[in-house]
């Protein structure tokens, strides 16, 4: 990998946010402090809001109210460019791809750091080819972003947040269509940047694995935040997931494993639910 360092880690600052769509309360009232350097899991069921909160990190979408702050300074106020300087997103949609090659996708990287219409520079160019490394792409760099599969386009995505270098970043499902090497190879390479990430995650035993803390989110409003050993429990799973699950300590790594039971989940869906504090 190159030289170049990412830059400082950055402190992320959820205030009351709320985002209404179509008279829709898609995001309610949400508060999350993130550290710099922490790494937080944001889980929750389809539905429950996770995409939507963090497009209003890198401003895809603007709250109703409330606000998404950067060290202390509110991201909507920011230049694009600078936010874009400070901040990487990776993201699960794949639409515009103009028929770009894997090492043009991962160069858009670099873009926040350039003048505009600056071609690449030897830096510039030692780090895509070190993010294209990182992300067990190189081989594919001249090959069309849009012919690849989900797993390989998820990967590329990656390598061109990595190439932003910057010391934040919010990553939706990033382990969409990877296979079980390359979540754990994507994971580990951000928890090992040393960076500040919110990661949306389904799999609640890689957020685990990989996240200081995990927040989860249910019908738009958080309803647990805490270590992995503090949120994941039979109870929550049981009120927020609809499921019966057994959550033990992992004999190897001894941090806790969720082991769905099938077939039991229907108990709960007759069990009036309760109410889980953040």
């Amino acid at each position: 990998m190159t030289d170049t360092p990412i830059a400082k880690p950055g402190a992320l600052d959820v205030e009351d946010v709320s985002v209404v769509v179509n008279g829709r309360t898609l995001v309610d009232q949400v508060s999350l402090h993130v550290a710099p350097g922490e790494v937080v899991g944001l889980a929750g069921p389809n539905g429950a809001g996770k995409s939507t909160l963090l497009r209003t990190f890198y401003r895809a979408l603007r709250p109703t109210s409330g606000r998404v702050a950067l060290d202390g300074e509110d991201v909507w106020r920011m230049p694009g460019k600078r936010l874009a300087q400070r901040l990487a997103a990776v993201l699960q949609e794949t639409a515009g791809d103009f028929e770009l090659t894997v090492y043009d996708v991962v160069a858009m990287g670099r873009t926040p750091h350039k003048r505009a219409f600056a071609g690449d520079d030897a830096e510039d160019r030692g780090i895509i080819v070190g993010a294209l490394e990182e992300l067990d792409v190189a081989a594919l760099a001249d090959a069309p972003f849009d012919r690849l599969s989900g797993g390989e386009k998820q990967r590329v995505l990656i390598a061109r947040a990595l190439a932003q270098r910057t010391g934040t970043m919010v990553l939706d499902e990033p382990t969409n269509h990877l296979d079980l090497r390359h979540q754990l190879d994507a994971l580990r390479l951000v928890r090992g940047l040393g960076v500040t990430a919110v990661i949306a995650l389904h799999d609640l035993n890689l957020a685990a694995s990989f996240c200081d803390r995990i927040c989860v989110m249910e019908a738009g409003r958080v309803v647990a935040v805490g270590t992995p050993a503090e949120v994941l429990t039979a109870t929550l799973l049981a009120e927020v997931y609809r499921v019966e699950a057994d959550v033990s300590e992992h004999p190897v790594t001894g941090l806790p494993h969720v082991t769905v039971l099938p077939g039991l989940d229907r108990v709960r869906e007759e069990r009036p639910r309760g109410g889980l504090l953040a």
